[in-house]
């Protein structure tokens, strides 16, 4: 479907004025970053005692999934190559480097019965290696890569994932804390539990429909919060610091003002993502009540004696409100919301969101991802509006290719994407950071290594696996060392040397 152009300038809240170049900047205290995930780069699966992560499980065992039947043993080798990537990161000049510890190379066994030395020496090397050059550290522990032990044991189904993940926390927080002052408990909760315990999309891959998916969401929330008072109260007070959770967040805009679509536009935002953070960041806790309702109603109508997703309890609100100390909004693309009606099936949990995008926004090879207009924006200003004044870092925002070093599609979404973060801005949202994904191509889930996110190209062919800056790596330096977007701006050669003084 194709929206009308005069409609979707309205529904974006843009104009469709040529765009011009205007003089903005950055504030001195702003963040720029990129982020990778352990594992898409570290490679180096089974090295010391490493155990086998749900992933290395799928590839493995069904290499089919994967759409080029590829898998993440070598992945960039960063785990032997760590010190390049830090190199990369000092030729871009960013300011902090966000990546997540693989929780089976910390702990073999799952549980924290044993730590690794190796893996523990691994971690320390690139913190020590970004730290060397004013980088500053951002870990997540887990960016979807459980072990496999303790799949087998039910993962995110059984309660005492809850404890599992916590003892974890520790051994990350007791190692890394005294250096590393931001932490992530979770990065895309919705695509852990809906796309691994709800469908195919993810590992586990274990398609138990909404009740995986609703019991997925319990145990992480709670596993979360766990976490964050451990560190509130044992780690903080020594440590210093900062953590928070990062969740995905698409823009969705009513198609029209009627009442019925914004209805919808809510709907949408609770099951995409709400229903993870509400129970944080809202003044009252708990799951969204539209979402409770239409869960309830349609357990009843299928015959199930109790609802499928029941709320915390009180206690439990009490103790998982206020446990993140920022907002991480991964953010990436947007869609037009056009009316909702009762799902036929269970998918997203009991409705159905009448959803498109214009065809003539540009599509990147992912096919889920096209840029729309002003859509970063969107998903800021919604975040601000539905819990306040909270600190807020953009975590991940990027934009797929092939391969090739130029990648002009993906300077113009890079550009607009950091305009809409200096809208937030102008606006008093308070915006801390950004970080790009990604630093360098990398293993991207089930499209292996067919579509391309990084500023840095990686012939996986070679087995030197070359880093080679691309057009949007030299854009990106420039934007971070003027702190302004200068669209007049196109670099003399594509060599890329790190600054004086960085």
């Amino acid at each position: 479907m194709k929206i009308p152009v005069l409609l979707l300038c309205s529904v974006v809240a843009v104009t469709c004025a040529v765009k011009v170049k205007r003089s903005r900047r950055f504030p001195k205290h702003f963040i720029f970053g990129t982020s990778t995930a352990a594992h898409q780069i570290e490679g180096a699966w089974d090295a010391d005692d490493k155990s086998e992560s749900i992933w290395d499980f799928l590839a493995h065992n069904n290499p089919g999934a994967i759409s080029d039947q590829s898998n993440g043993d070598i992945a960039c080798d960063s785990y032997h190559k760590y010190k390049r990537d830090v190199e990369m990161m000092r030729e871009l000049g960013i300011d902090s480097y966000r990546f997540s510890v693989a929780w089976s190379r910390i702990l073999p066994n799952g549980l924290a019965d044993r730590v690794s030395e190796a893996g523990i020496a691994y971690y320390n090397n690139v913190i020590d290696e970004v730290l060397k050059y004013n980088i500053q550290p951002m870990i997540t522990l887990y960016h979807w890569d459980l072990p496999q032990k303790l799949q087998d044991m039910g993962g995110f189904l059984n309660p005492l994932i809850v404890d599992w993940f916590a003892d974890y926390a520790r051994v990350v927080f007791d190692n890394f804390g005294d250096r590393v002052k931001t932490f992530i408990t979770f990065n895309e909760a919705a695509q852990v539990c809906h796309d691994g315990y709800g469908s195919v999309t993810k590992a586990p891959m274990l398609n138990i429909t909404d009740v995986g998916e609703f019991i997925c969401a319990k145990n992480l929330i709670l596993a979360h919060a766990k976490a964050y008072h451990l560190y509130n109260d044992e780690f903080k007070p020594v440590q210093g610091g900062s953590c928070g959770f990062a969740i995905a967040v698409g823009a969705a805009q009513p198609v029209t003002d009627s009442k019925e679509v914004h209805h919808a536009v809510e709907l949408f935002n609770q099951f995409q993502w709400a229903m993870y953070t509400d129970p944080i960041f809202s003044k009252d806790g708990g799951f969204p009540k539209e979402l409770l309702e239409l869960v309830a109603q349609k357990s009843a109508a299928q015959g199930y004696p109790r609802t499928k997703l029941s709320d915390f309890t009180e206690e439990e609100k009490a103790y998982i409100r206020g446990t993140s100390d920022f907002f991480g909004v991964n953010h990436y693309t947007g869609v037009i919301v056009t009316g909702w009606k009762p799902a036929a099936t269970s998918s997203m949990a009991y409705v159905e969101i009448g959803r498109t995008q214009d065809k003539d926004w540009p599509q990147a090879v992912s096919y889920w991802l096209r840029q729309m207009p002003k859509s970063l924006y969107i998903a800021l200003n919604v975040i601000q509006k539905r819990y306040g004044d909270v600190p807020i870092y953009v975590t991940e925002n990027g934009w797929s290719t092939r391969e090739g070093i130029e990648d002009d599609e993906r300077v113009d979404y890079y550009r607009d994407a950091l305009e809409d973060v200096l809208d937030a801005l102008d606006e008093g949202i308070d915006v801390r950071g950004y970080y790009a994904w990604s630093l360098m191509d990398n293993f991207e889930w089930l499209a292996g290594y067919t579509e391309r996110f990084g500023f840095y190209e990686i012939n996986f062919d070679d087995p030197e696996l070359t880093r080679i800056p691309r057009k949007s790596a030299f854009i990106y330096k420039q934007i971070i060392k003027t702190r302004e977007i200068d669209y007049d701006y196109q670099p003399e050669s594509y060599v890329m040397s790190i600054d004086a003084g960085h």
